[in-house]
């Protein structure tokens, strides 16, 4: 694994506010056993995300959940069986100063060892899509991750998507594009072949990775984008906005939109794409 980039930095996070190091790890395994490692230890098994000889890019981006999916495949290291390597690799897309030594300070204190690369990525985006930049950004930060990835020899690139991003993408597709389509715990890249994307959070929900950083003192990062907080209205927060208000109606209505992208009945489906070829019922209507 590498070294933590940029040492040397100015503290930024004051002594005796986070939690010791061993604290944190051991919380994980023990107090957060049921909803945070458990979980990710079930979506690995279910989605069969690591296989025997895995070289898995550890996407790292300094916020919440890509740091706790950090520590989470340390501990999987440290005390599952060491049939994988890892990488733990993080983008600076033209971030503040201020906002790139907080990174780098978290990785340190969490004991990440970051390979800590650069692009412009912020400044290309607010240049030639302006309106609505953050589409853009993602597809361009996600094809940096795989190209850094496929340098150091990986296989699997690892992102911090969990529970709720899930349900939320479901139910942003459904309402904004007329689809219903989610996102998948692992694909195949299409543009860097023998690359695979794979998102070991998938069942994790969001409120225990909120519980568990503020409970150790960790601080992370947010988008730190001020290109998307000048000019866009994010949808994704009315969406998150919209399941709170539906859970005070629908109990466990989160767990139903998650269950409803794995028990599809095609037989109750009016129309459908499979690799790019749309059908419908009708094609098949007169065969029964």
């Amino acid at each position: 694994m590498g070294k933590v980039a940029g040492s040397g930095c100015d503290r930024l996070i004051p002594e005796g506010e986070r939690a010791p190091l061993q604290e944190i790890e051991r919380s994980i395994i023990t107090k957060y056993k049921r909803q945070i490692w458990s979980k990710f230890l079930t979506a690995i098994n279910d989605f069969h995300l690591i296989e025997d000889g895995d070289k898995i890019a550890v996407a790292v981006s300094g916020g919440k959940d890509s740091t706790i999916m950090a520590k989470l495949f340390q501990e999987l290291y440290h005390h599952g069986k060491r049939n994988f390597a890892l990488e733990f690799i993080a983008m600076d897309p033209g971030y503040h100063e201020d906002i790139r030594k907080l990174l780098l300070e978290n990785c340190r204190q969490l004991n990440i060892p970051i390979h800590l690369f650069e692009s412009d990525i912020f400044k290309i985006v607010d240049h030639i899509a302006q309106d609505y930049p953050c589409y853009l950004c993602a597809k361009m930060r996600r094809g940096a991750l795989y190209a850094k990835a496929r340098e150091l020899g990986c296989n699997k690139l690892a992102l911090g998507h969990h529970f709720n991003d899930v349900i939320e993408t479901t139910l942003l597709n459904m309402f904004y594009t007329g689809c219903f389509k989610t996102m998948l715990p692992k694909l195949r890249s299409t543009n860097f072949k023998g690359l695979e994307l794979i998102r070991p959070l998938y069942y994790i929900e969001e409120q225990y990775i909120e519980k568990f950083t503020q409970e150790h003192g960790i601080w992370p990062l947010n988008c730190a984008c001020m290109v998307a907080a000048e000019k866009t209205a994010n949808k994704r927060y009315e969406i998150k906005a919209l399941i709170q208000e539906l859970k005070k109606k629908i109990k466990n209505v989160d767990h139903f939109i998650m269950k409803s992208a794995q028990n599809v009945n095609m037989d109750c489906i009016v129309g459908w794409q499979r690799e790019g070829k749309k059908h419908s019922y009708l094609d098949f209507y007169q065969e029964e």
